[in-house]
């Protein structure tokens, strides 16, 4: 059996030509007609699928070569593909840019394996009859990827626009579907990372709404949904499991999520859910404390550099959490969670307290410290991964520790790919705390959500028979004693 899918895929010839903008304004477009789409973003993203809920009123799904098998990414797409009207899926970079000259996990590789329809958005600044070049050079670069249309943006006028069709579909034999003018300022704000998050938008919703006015006024939304349904069926898939795991209590789960940490896979979060775990949502700026309930603790990536004052301040928290660690509690954090969990975060000559449960201070700089996939040798005992494992992952911080982790320090990893904490290491440990700069996609490392689990229920078996008692100083995460003793489970 197969599922009809409509769907459509945004690419560009480089990054920040406008495909974001465009992205955001179809979905809204078609929301507003009544259409239920789900949205994609093509690789390692958090701000950007933020966005895309938003505008779609539904979950976006991250799809990644790299990361990812390509079975699992049709079984990701045919998931969603039976409970929408379409999909809606935005490339990242330009078509053919890749890991290598060969461009391997490109947006291009991407929509041949998904045989998505693809519509190029081009930015045709200062350029008129070279456009329609770069585009045929694309069509022949590749003639399996399916070029399907093209949308001009950053057009300066009437006359700009009409040579500019008039080239396109001239020499390219494919339909222009729409045409952007130049805009006075930008729609979306940037910051390092490239879109400001929804979550600390003033006017998030009026942004999308102009986005949506945009695609509405200058886009043939006709001409795009007509391209999206001419996409072939996608494959029947069985790979994905639904349900949680039958027979089993379920352990409770805190996952720290609000304007600081924001940034979760929602495969992350359905694969702990499928393990047993009943998720709950906390908030390291406005609780008082931890639950007293909790099996363990997920602290995502965010920014918690521009809360740093308000998490600074909710002392009772972060007491809390470092208690929590010290009774055992499993606790998985990534980048902005690590941060969180250092002792403070410096910001120019600004220091803010953070929990404390690591030794090490974070400091904020002006350029990326580590940028880019990860590949991790698992080569210490720790809570979640076995010894001699790889995982793949992500990192993206302009932070970095202070002082670099010595040969003494407990990490879990060694970096066969990417920058980490320096010495081409990564993973803090303390306890059953894991603390690491890469992000992890649950797809892409399939033992993490049932390790997770599985500490938190053996952490909420210990809880209940109260095998809490009071041992003698342990080692810190740096080597050296620590003064006051620790809680342990026995």
């Amino acid at each position: 059996m197969s599922n009809p899918c409509p769907r459509l895929l945004l690419a560009a010839l480089r990054g920040g030509a406008g495909k974001t903008t465009l992205t955001l304004g179809l979905l809204a477009a078609w929301r507003d007609r009544g259409r239920r789409l789900v949205p994609f973003k093509k690789g390692p993203d958090y701000i950007d699928p933020a966005w895309h809920a938003l505008a779609a009123g539904i979950p976006c799904h991250n799809l990644d070569p790299f990361l990812m098998e390509g079975d699992q990414i049709v079984a990701l797409v045919a998931r969603y593909a039976g409970r929408a009207d379409g999909l809606l899926i935005e490339g990242n970079r330009g078509l053919y840019d890749g890991l290598d000259a060969q461009g391997t996990f490109s947006t291009a590789e991407l929509a041949k394996l998904l045989a998505a329809p693809t519509v190029l958005v081009v930015d045709c600044t200062m350029a008129t009859r070279t456009v329609a070049a770069l585009v045929l050079g694309c069509q022949h670069f590749d003639p399996r990827v399916p070029i399907r249309g093209v949308i001009l943006n950053q057009v300066a006028r009437p006359r700009h626009e009409a040579i500019l069709r008039s080239a396109i579909e001239s020499y390219c034999r494919i339909p222009v579907l729409g045409a952007i003018p130049r805009l006075k300022c930008a729609v979306f704000p940037e910051r390092h990372m490239g879109l400001v998050p929804p979550q600390e938008h003033a006017a998030a919703q009026r942004a999308i709404t102009t986005a949506r006015d945009l695609a509405q006024k200058y886009l043939d939304l006709d001409g795009l949904w007509d391209i999206a349904g001419q996409a072939p069926p996608l494959p029947a898939s069985t790979l994905w499991p639904e349900g949680a795991t039958p027979g089993r209590e379920p352990v409770t789960i805190g996952i720290v999520r609000d304007s600081a940490f924001q940034f979760y896979y929602p495969e992350n979060l359905s694969a702990l859910e499928r393990q047993g775990a009943r998720l709950v949502q906390l908030s390291a700026l406005e609780d008082a404390a931890l639950p007293p309930d909790l099996d363990a603790l997920y602290i995502g990536g965010g920014f918690p550099e521009t809360h740093a004052q308000t998490l600074a301040q909710n002392l009772g928290f972060r007491q809390s959490v470092k208690r929590a660690a010290e009774l055992g509690l499993p606790i998985y954090a990534e980048c902005g969670g690590l941060m969180y969990l250092g002792e403070t975060i410096q910001i120019q000559e600004k220091k803010y307290s953070m929990v404390g449960i690591f030794p090490y201070d974070f400091i904020m700089g002006k350029k990326p410290q580590g940028h880019g996939y990860t590949i991790l040798a698992v080569t210490a005992e720790n809570p979640y991964f076995a010894v001699g494992s790889r995982l793949k992952g992500h990192e993206f911080h302009y932070s970095r520790i202070i002082p670099e982790p010595g040969p003494e320090a407990s990490l879990a990893f060694s970096m066969e790919r990417g920058a980490g904490m320096g010495g081409q290491r990564d993973g803090l440990l303390y306890r059953n705390v894991l603390a690491t700069y890469t992000h992890l996609h649950a797809l892409g490392a399939p033992e993490w959500a049932p390790a997770l689990v599985a500490r938190a229920r053996q952490y909420q078996q210990a809880r209940r028979r109260g095998a809490f008692s009071t041992l003698a100083p342990a080692p810190d995460p740096a080597g050296r004693p620590r003064s006051t003793p620790r809680a342990v489970i026995r």
